[in-house]
Parts: structure tokens; C-alpha cells; sequence
């Protein structure tokens, strides 16, 4: 079975930063795109972020550009979410999955896997 491991997730100030990592094991996503979602308590799961098989097209919510950055290595089946300016808001669980398509104007994607890892919890402090 496909295995998605986040991690990288921490209790960080207001204005700090953190890398997020999500290795997909099981299977080669390199052909496919990535996303990052995330999930704050007692709300829905949300699209955040996205990249291209290649890496050459990225997408971005609103309230995130300018402050994530998105990135893959497909030679470690590893996808990143650098995470700069960090604001309380941004406090969720963190996941990825692979992405069979994603939509810019109507912000979401559909992923390939019907289940999720574990995720990795952010908490920003004001």
C-alpha cells in the first residue's frame, strides 16, 4: 500500500518558519502532481498549495502566497512546504497527498489516494 509520512510539523512564534516534509513510499508520484492540504480543529480540510509532476507549475491559496513555498524531489519521492511568516491562523494539521487534478479558480484538487497519513501538527503562538 502507497504511504504518505509528513513530518517537520512543531510549535513555532508568530513571524517564525518551518519546512514541512511529506514522503510518499509504495509508489513513484514524479509523473504526478502533489498538494498540501491542511485541517484546523472542528473545520474541514483545506487546499493550500500544489505542484506540478515537473515542477514547473505551482498553485497557491490567497492567504498563503508570498509566505509558502512549495517544492518537490522526485529522486527522494518527497514533496516540501517551506512555511515562512508564519501567522495563528495558519494552525492546522498538515497533510499531502498526490494530485490527479487541481483547479485555481475554483481552489480545489482531487486527489488520487482516498486516504490520508498522519499528518504533522503546526501551532503558531501569537
Amino acid at each position: 500500500q502507497v504511504q504518505l509520512v509528513e513530518s517537520g510539523g512543531g510549535l513555532v512564534q508568530a513571524g517564525g518558519s518551518l519546512r514541512l516534509s511529506c514522503a510518499a513510499s509504495g509508489c513513484t508520484f514524479n509523473s504526478y502532481g502533489l498538494g498540501w492540504f491542511r485541517q484546523a480543529p472542528g473545520k474541514e480540510r483545506d487546499f493550500v498549495a500544489a505542484i506540478s509532476g515537473t515542477g514547473s507549475v505551482t498553485y497557491y491559496i490567497d492567504s498563503v502566497k508570498g509566505r509558502f513555498t512549495i517544492s518537490r524531489d522526485n529522486a527522494k519521492n518527497t514533496v516540501y512546504l517551506q512555511m515562512n511568516s508564519l501567522k495563528p491562523e495558519d494552525t492546522a494539521v498538515y497533510y499531502c497527498n498526490a494530485l490527479r487534478s487541481w483547479s485555481a479558480s475554483r481552489r480545489t484538487a482531487e486527489t488520487i489516494l482516498d486516504y490520508w497519513g498522519q499528518g504533522t501538527q503546526v501551532t503558531v503562538s501569537s
